[in-house]
């Protein structure tokens, strides 16, 4: 009778196909996980932007309810003053002051019809005052920041600028500080919220068109009939044109 010959694997083979297994498990497990934590973002995020639509809708029902209180009692309601400006630079670099270049540079604005966002403050406003001639601002509403980060939005991730198509992104860069989604960026610039420092960061300075129909004289001050300096709420028409 002819015995059985056994095959002898070899040691380094059985360790890899050991470890190979441990591998394939690891990585089943991970894409489980990220699956459900994927699942429940979605769910937070769609509540979160459930509750920022609620909060925006709630504040403009009480702008028009102060407004038509002052009206009834024959009087003005004045807005409060503005927390967010957006500023786009409308100059090149011809016959430029050192310094003025510097605080340009201070305000990420290094081209033409670049446009960034700046919480008011005393210090933005001095050195808004400084730059004035080469750069035009004013107050951006919600569908004008909206429209901006969803259209022309792009983040700093590890020192490049990533396009944001997804809420992972903002998650990557901004998680730690609560900020998961777009909506949330959105909510944090808008509101000027206690990480808009953080989240201006992460956004890159928008790279604008030039205006639809053209500037007027940009030479010249916006209430000289021009488009340099603070022209307050028109800037989200000139948003919608440069969009």
């Amino acid at each position: 009778m002819g015995e059985e010959v056994k095959t002898v694997v070899p040691e380094s083979l059985l360790k890899k196909q050991k470890r190979e297994e441990e591998w394939a498990l690891a990585r089943k497990q991970e894409l489980e996980a990220a699956k459900k934590k994927k699942v429940e973002n979605r769910k937070l995020i769609f509540n979160r932007a459930k509750q920022y639509a609620k909060e925006y809708e709630a504040q403009e029902k009480e702008l028009i309810q102060l407004k038509r209180e002052a009206k009834l009692k024959g009087g003005f309601y004045v807005d409060p003053e503005a927390k967010l400006l957006f500023i786009i630079r409308i100059r090149g670099i011809n016959a430029m002051h050192p310094r003025t270049r510097k605080i340009l540079q201070l305000l990420r604005l290094r081209q033409i019809f670049n446009g960034v966002f700046l919480k008011v403050n005393k210090a933005t406003m001095n050195m808004l005052h400084l730059v004035e001639p080469y750069v035009t601002y004013g107050y951006p509403n919600l569908k004008s920041v909206r429209e901006l980060i969803y259209k022309r939005g792009y983040g700093k991730l590890n020192k490049q600028r990533i396009a944001l198509t997804d809420n992972a992104i903002v998650e990557q860069a901004l998680g730690k500080y609560g900020i998961i989604c777009v909506e949330d960026l959105i909510h944090e610039i808008m509101t000027v919220g206690p990480h808009f420092k953080e989240a201006n960061n992460f956004l890159w300075p928008f790279k604008l068109k030039a205006p639809l129909g053209g500037l007027k004289k940009k030479r010249n001050h916006y209430v000289e009939g021009g488009d340099a300096g603070n022209r307050e709420n028109y800037i989200n028409e000139l948003i919608r044109r440069m969009n």
